[in-house]
């Protein structure tokens, strides 16, 4: 996609699901949607977009450039942790691609700082990965926050507004939605068919 679309992307997001606030992994799934009359967007459609949402979320420096080839990268990871999350939503066998995907990822950097000794300053926690690898780091973050996800007690949910494709939290038992837009959406949807039915 060319770059010059990602600015245009920002506006039409929708805003974070619940439970993206505890789950950065789920805000990554999340980072594409398909909206109503054929619209969608895509926060990674593009390497500044998908700078913008690493750094939003703590994942990089600002010193790190990326570029298309990382950018693919976490998209494809994206569609291996959709893959994984729609699984569990669906209690249906996970696919095995995705399921490498994800575990080369949680193997590819430590996701944690590691301990080192500096003689002026004595024992420190440092990240082990130089910048170059600094995607690797963020992808492998990514991949451990959805192991996390995908095996704790959490209950996860698809959207229950068609067209959209996003993921969430169920906080609620009566949380169908990932957002208030799309349950504005779905109720108004509910009453036009009671309407209809009623008139007919």
């Amino acid at each position: 996609m060319d770059d010059t679309l990602a600015p245009e992307v920002a506006p039409t997001a929708l805003p974070p699901a619940p439970g993206a606030d505890r789950y950065c992994s789920l805000d990554f799934a999340d980072t594409a949607a398909t909206l109503p009359v054929g619209q969608s967007y895509d926060l990674l459609a593009a390497p500044e977009s998908a700078m913008r949402w690493l750094a939003a979320h703590d994942l990089t420096t600002p010193d790190v450039q990326l570029y298309e080839v990382c950018a693919q990268r976490m998209r494809t990871l994206r569609a291996h942790i959709r893959a994984l999350i729609a699984a569990r939503v669906d209690t249906t066998t996970p696919p095995e691609e995705s399921l490498r995907a994800v575990n080369e990822a949680l193997t590819a950097v430590p996701t944690v700082p590691l301990l080192a000794w500096d003689g002026a300053r004595g024992l420190r926690r440092v990240q082990a990965h130089p910048t170059d690898q600094a995607v690797n780091h963020a992808l492998a973050t990514l991949a451990a926050d959805a192991a996390d996800l995908l095996t704790g007690p959490d209950i996860l949910a698809a959207c229950g507004s068609a067209p959209c494709d996003r993921f969430l939290l169920r906080t609620h038992g009566r949380r169908h939605w990932c957002s208030t837009r799309c349950g504005d959406r779905a109720r108004a949807a509910r009453a036009y068919a009671r309407r209809s039915g009623a008139s007919g």
